[in-house]
């Protein structure tokens, strides 16, 4: 079962969550905007799903509400920025608005983001380039969150370890690639266990090397609103792509945690950070003729005219399934498990929010 949220009422609830929690209205307004984004665009794994686990982080000191993050080192066309354990959605947009910034004085740039608290949507970071006109590429990890199995294994090596381009178009919906180096986020995971959309066939594996779709392999036992913890699974995600993506992981791991100084994910590290390695180019400097909108639309066209593999069907570019998504969930509003929805409502009520504004946030 599944209930249906108006998508602006959503983000004002989650606000008014986040500024219960204790943090000022500006980022519990940005937190909410980003959560939503995500649901909008059609990865519940990187929504509001997260709002309980993000309200026990803020309690338990694992993240911090409204950190100005710290430029360790600063040139012209390179940052190293540590987030000090800030929410993802107030230290990331700071880190994305240098490499900016650098990259329009410079037409290329690159910074290095280090001790994030869970930065979301990635895409939203290649989303915010591409609107500044600046194609970006993003690689991701998450030290202290082991998840995925290599190619070959079944222990737990890497975290999902996103990795994400974006490419603008001049009046028109951004071209964003952005996915976990996992056959799932581990969001997809958790929305899964909630009664949500049901995981692939062979998305995770367990001690014994069969591959499953169970989300008990990954949390062990839970009740359908409480937490999942992760540590107490036995099994864990596959990699994608078989030893392609398991590749991938391991560069992400290598450029977004070694690289940007957050380290690659390590089951010792208690407190949970998200590392992020970004490059961005500026067309206008790379091109100043012109070239590259007129061929990416050219491209565009070309590979959509492709005949589909099957009756009816059609060839999807990157972000193309976002955009429709979108679209549909903010005309319909935007559906939620019965239990994310329970789990919401219950951080709601422990960070003290006032028990006739939960009750008004389905009307």
């Amino acid at each position: 079962m599944t209930v249906t949220i108006n998508a602006n009422a959503l983000e004002v609830f989650v606000a008014d969550i986040f500024a219960s929690a204790g943090c000022s209205k500006e980022e519990g307004e940005r937190i909410g905007r980003y959560l939503v984004s995500a649901n909008l665009s059609g990865h519940d794994s990187h929504g509001v799903v997260r709002v309980p686990r993000y309200a026990a982080n803020k309690k338990n000191g694992i993240v911090l509400a409204d950190v100005t993050v710290d430029v360790v080192i600063d040139t012209p066309v390179i940052a190293v920025v540590d987030g000090k354990y800030g929410f993802g959605q107030t230290v990331t947009p700071q880190a994305v608005r240098i490499g900016i910034d650098k990259c329009k004085a410079n037409g290329l740039s690159a910074v290095t983001l280090r001790n994030a608290g869970h930065i979301g949507r990635v895409g939203d970071w290649a989303e915010m380039a591409a609107a500044a006109g600046l194609v970006s590429i993003h690689f991701v990890n998450a030290s202290g969150s082991v998840l995925v199995a290599p190619h070959g294994g079944v222990q737990r090596r890497f975290s999902t370890a996103p990795y994400c381009i974006g490419v603008p178009r001049p009046g028109q919906d951004p071209l964003v690639l952005d996915f976990a180096t996992s056959i799932v986020a581990e969001g997809k995971v958790l929305v899964a266990s909630q009664g949500g959309k049901k995981l692939p066939d062979g998305a995770l594996i367990g001690p014994d090397g069969k591959p499953g779709s169970d989300p008990h392999t990954l949390y062990g036992d839970y009740v359908p609103a409480g937490p999942r913890d992760y540590s107490k699974g036995t099994g864990a995600i596959r990699a994608f792509g078989e030893h392609k993506g398991s590749g991938l992981a391991f560069m992400c791991e290598l450029l977004g945690g070694s690289l940007s100084g957050n380290g690659a994910t390590d089951p010792k590290r208690g407190r949970f950070a998200n590392g992020m390695l970004s490059f961005y180019v500026d067309p206008n400097v790379v091109d100043p003729a012109g070239f590259f909108p007129a061929d990416v639309a050219r491209y565009v066209d070309f590979v959509k005219s492709s005949a589909p593999a099957a009756s009816g069907g059609e060839v999807l570019v990157p972000g193309e399934p976002e955009v429709r998504m979108r679209a549909e969930r903010l005309a319909n509003g935007v559906p939620l498990p019965d239990a994310t929805w329970a789990a919401i409502v219950e951080t709601a009520r422990s960070v003290g929010l006032d028990e006739r504004r939960i009750q008004h946030a389905t009307m």
